[in-house]
């Protein structure tokens, strides 16, 4: 049961902050428009009827005001805002009415929160990100180069692309007129810039995997095949708390579930919803796809990755490795896509890896 007196909901914007304050005591209500200086906010709130409580939705604004509120003695929660309850005939929608909702739901207790990151953790996932946004561009740099060349006739057929020797065949291309030349050159140019910063933020990630926070999860999250490095890191960095899921409740995080439409039940299935986060359902999938192969004994380089995690990790994971290479078995291409995203969440998953590592869920 909530004890505190007043209720708080704040709308916040990156130029200004409405704040809608309600005394569960009296019903006497205040309203603001305030700068978004977390000082001035803090001011205003201490002046209201304590003890209070604070909320607002999660957005571009980050949480920087709920750890400067919360640095201050003040209880203050991060909505999420996909969960926040409205009525259905309510269509106006302004920051005041925007703040008294929120203010109402506080008093409620109807806020489903959102974990909020410390400095450090959230250092690490804006570097994650960073990368991930990078291979996009790569990505994009390479097709523009080589459908540049293709339209010109020219074929790399000298075996995998982007290798060494690929490259060295790149740049000895050349063309007879200067604008071709030029649109060559700078596509080029693009595609190189964006990989020596792939590979800065490459080096950046391993080294904060070694020696961080995070370290003894990667090592954990390793015993799986397809998870790496900087897979690994990535995962860690994204799912953050792993002891608030349960081996069921993870993908619902992820957003694995397709949506429930008129569509979908007449077997037309539609995309992805936009909850969970894109970055760690890429880095399940290409993980998935690792246990195609045939499993039997772990080589060289998963058995360096298993010296540096525990015991009852590399047991996990080793039966893990096991039973998900079975789910590929049997199955055309597009039903082993679907359910290797589904397993990689499961029990013998990533979440039993890291809760068998450390003690929980069994090991046996």
């Amino acid at each position: 049961m909530s004890h505190e007196r007043t209720f708080v909901g704040l709308d916040v914007h990156a130029w200004s902050v409405v704040g809608h304050a309600l005394d569960g005591l009296t019903g006497e209500v205040w309203q603001r428009k305030l700068s978004p200086d977390p000082e001035g906010i803090l001011a205003w709130v201490s002046g209201l009827p304590q003890p209070v409580k604070v909320a607002y939705e999660a957005g571009p604004t980050g949480f920087g005001l709920a750890r400067f509120l919360r640095g201050h003695g003040v209880a203050c929660s991060v909505a999420a805002p996909s969960k926040l309850q409205r009525p259905s005939g309510d269509r106006v929608k302004t920051d005041a009415r925007d703040a008294e909702h929120l203010a109402r739901l506080v008093k409620l207790d109807e806020i489903v929160e959102v974990t909020v990151p410390s400095v450090q953790q959230e250092a690490a996932r804006d570097l994650v990100r960073a990368r991930e946004d990078v291979r996009g561009d790569l990505m994009r740099a390479r097709h523009r180069l080589s459908k540049l060349l293709l339209r010109q006739g020219v074929l790399w057929t000298g075996g995998q692309a982007w290798t060494g020797r690929h490259d060295v065949w790149l740049r000895s291309q050349r063309f007879d007129l200067v604008g071709r030349q030029l649109a060559f050159d700078s596509a080029y140019e693009t595609m190189a810039l964006t990989l020596d910063r792939r590979n800065r933020l490459d080096t950046a990630i391993i080294e904060m995997a070694e020696h961080s926070e995070y370290t003894d999860l990667v090592h954990r999250l390793g015993c799986l095949r397809g998870i790496s490095t900087l897979t690994g890191f990535g995962l860690a960095v994204e799912v953050g708390d792993w002891t608030r899921f349960s081996g069921s409740t993870i993908g619902a995080f992820l957003a694995w579930c397709r949506p429930s439409t008129p569509r979908a039940r007449h077997g037309r299935r539609g995309r992805s919803p936009r909850p969970g986060t894109a970055g760690a359902r890429r880095l399940l999938v290409e993980a998935a796809w690792h246990h195609r192969k045939t499993y039997r004994n772990p080589g060289q380089v998963m058995r360096t990755r298993w010296d540096l995690a525990p015991a009852v990790a590399r047991v996990r994971g080793h039966q893990g490795n096991q039973r998900l290479h079975q789910r590929w078995e049997g199955r055309c291409q597009m039903v082993c896509v679907n359910t290797s995203m589904e397993v990689r969440t499961d029990d013998d998953g990533c979440y039993g890896i890291e809760q068998g590592g450390a003690g929980g869920a069994g090991a046996a």
